[in-house]
């Protein structure tokens, strides 16, 4: 057992086995000390273990969670289904960075654990970075951290326009608008049917949660990842030729609606980078993420990289 980069807060504890040795007689072994050192650093590689492609990639989540995948609900980015409920990381072009992000953080249930596959690793670059968000919270200037909490945390509006983007339809998987009207309200999510047929959602989230076993205060939020000045400045300018903020795919304010400073989120950015580690993918790596735990994000790359995901353990702990 090791860390991958012992000069981080955040690393992932790196399991090496010799060939041949099953992860799955690994987990059944180890689980208990397993789940432990995932609940204290944030993340776990498996790293030369006999995995048995995608259906025993399912078998980890499955044996370690003690539960099957989840589905991927209200869905942000396109990605394709591999097998049952494990797909592509994301299908983005490979020439853009993906930020660092706790998955679906935006939503009020999210998974808490988080698993990661390489199928085919990148030949250039393509790392799944990662970030300590308790190490993000304690970069973050207490006076912007109290803004937040007082102005009722972090306000995302989406823009499901026509032939833009992915669908509404894709994003909560129906194309029955009553169904997600529903899902909405359920979800304290505010549905907008626009005139030309698209769709805009609100939702006001915490941006400051508690751990729900340690209880640490993290940053678990995508206030950052979804605010319109963190898109690469060509992306950025090009939304905004075509659309007013008020109907930008996605942006981010304040809870209570106001605008969130420039600065202020690059100092934000600034938090996220400063807490950031990262490793090359092997292939047949497994890399389990505590997502309240640690933010994840995907490099550029070059080459075939494929990463499985899949997502467990559904949590919906109360705000700090």
């Amino acid at each position: 057992m090791n860390s991958i980069d012992s000069t981080n807060p955040m690393t992932a504890v790196e399991y090496t086995a010799p060939p041949g040795t099953s992860v799955h007689d690994h987990i059944r072994t180890h689980r208990e000390k397993l789940r432990t050192v995932l609940g204290e650093r944030g993340a776990i590689l498996l790293r030369g273990f006999e995995v048995g492609g995608v259906d025993g990639f399912d078998g980890v989540v499955r044996a370690l969670s003690g539960s099957g995948p989840l589905s991927y609900a209200e869905r942000s980015s396109p990605r394709s289904t591999i097998k049952g409920q494990v797909y592509t990381s994301t299908d983005y072009p490979a020439d853009e960075e993906i930020f660092l992000h706790n998955e679906n953080s935006y939503q009020a249930v999210w998974p808490n654990t988080l698993y990661f596959y390489c199928i085919e690793p990148a030949h250039t670059r393509g790392a799944t970075p990662l970030a300590d968000i308790r190490e993000v919270y304690r970069a973050i200037e207490p006076a912007v951290r109290e803004e937040f909490v007082r102005r009722g945390g972090w306000r995302v509006v989406r823009n499901f326009h026509a032939d833009f983007g992915v669908p509404w339809q894709e994003a909560f998987g129906t194309g029955d608008r009553d169904t997600i009207v529903g899902y909405c309200r359920d979800k304290g999510i505010e549905a907008e049917w626009r005139a030309d047929g698209g769709l805009r959602t609100t939702a006001v989230r915490a941006a400051v949660h508690r751990h729900p076993l340690s209880g640490e205060e993290v940053w678990f939020n995508h206030a950052t990842f979804w605010h319109v000045t963190s898109l690469a400045p060509e992306v950025r300018e090009g939304l905004r030729e075509i659309f007013p903020d008020e109907d930008l795919p996605t942006n981010t304010y304040f809870g209570d609606g106001g605008r969130i400073p420039d600065e202020t989120v690059a100092h934000l950015r600034a938090a996220y980078r400063s807490a950031t580690t990262r490793f090359d993918w092997r292939r047949d790596d497994v890399l389990i993420v505590d997502n309240m735990l640690a933010a994840h994000g995907r490099e550029p790359f070059t080459g075939p990289r494929k990463i499985a995901v899949a997502m467990a353990e559904p949590s919906s702990t109360t705000p700090s």
